[in-house]
């Protein structure tokens, strides 16, 4: 690493994107019922001085901030590519083709699409974002959607993390708003919310529900970060910023949790 570079990520502001993870978060009703945590070895009274401690941890991959992996999603049985699924892809131990370990980290410049500032207040729970209101949203983002960015879509249901009822109540990107950001070839998009879509919304276009799936990960091979927390991020408003998403390398998963970062610099040019 160069000196300027150091420098310039320690002068740098990290905020954290992740959720903290808790049994009872909300979650998905396919993935449930989530994370369970629990102590296997606990500090007692044994022998000499030093004691430890250590936990177990059982999570489906779609619980709390994760990223999906094209492997996730087909449409018509085939994944992203064209590659079918078949007992040679899917496996009892996971998939041989597009499977999480073949997602890169991601280190890319972010745009916030901030719908609550957009609106200036809160959206109504269950409604469907669509694309005219992402290219609003888009044009007054100080950074500029460019092929390669992340763009991460701010709902206001992160605030409502703890409240899992009003949480999995969130609004959810339209199929056109997934298919127009498609179009931009950016790397990667996300939400605070639980699946990206709305909720058990029917599409009769892809025939199905969870549409933007169908668009973002078969169509496209573009990944999904679900349940993000953009309130901090939010509240800084940078005119530029770097997205860090960094996923689990084990091989064949379908999605891995993550703990996402903006990295903002400490002095932007004018």
């Amino acid at each position: 690493m160069s000196a300027s570079l150091a420098a310039q990520l320690a002068a740098a502001t990290l905020i954290d994107l992740e959720q903290p993870r808790r049994m009872g978060d909300p979650i998905a009703p396919v993935h449930a019922p989530g994370l369970v945590y629990g102590l296997h070895r606990r500090h007692e009274p044994g022998l000499g001085r030093r004691t430890s401690a250590s936990g177990l941890i059982c999570t489906p991959e779609h619980a709390g901030t994760h990223i999906d992996a094209l492997s996730h999603q087909a449409e018509n049985l085939c994944m992203h590519g064209g590659v079918r699924v078949d007992a040679d892809v899917q496996t009892s131990t996971g998939f041989t083709t597009h499977g999480v370990e073949s997602l890169p980290p991601l280190v890319r410049p972010g745009v916030l699409l901030d719908l609550p500032a957009l609106r200036g207040g809160p959206l109504a729970p269950d409604e469907l974002i669509g694309v005219d209101e992402l290219q609003a949203a888009a044009a007054a983002s100080p950074a500029p959607i460019a092929p390669g960015s992340v763009v991460l879509v701010r709902t206001g249901y992160g605030a409502h993390w703890d409240d899992p009822p009003h949480y999995l109540r969130a609004p959810g990107i339209a199929r056109e708003g997934s298919e127009w950001l498609a179009q931009q070839e950016v790397a990667a998009v996300g939400a605070d919310n639980v699946v990206w879509d709305a909720l058990d919304r029917w599409d009769d276009v892809t025939e199905s529900i969870l549409p933007g799936h169908v668009v973002l990960l078969v169509r496209a091979g573009i990944p999904i970060v679900e349940n993000l927390r953009l309130e901090e991020l939010a509240r800084a408003a940078p005119r530029a910023f770097t997205v860090v998403v960094l996923p689990l390398k084990y091989v064949g998963g379908t999605g891995s949790p993550v703990r996402p970062i903006a990295i903002v610099p400490s002095a932007e040019e004018p």
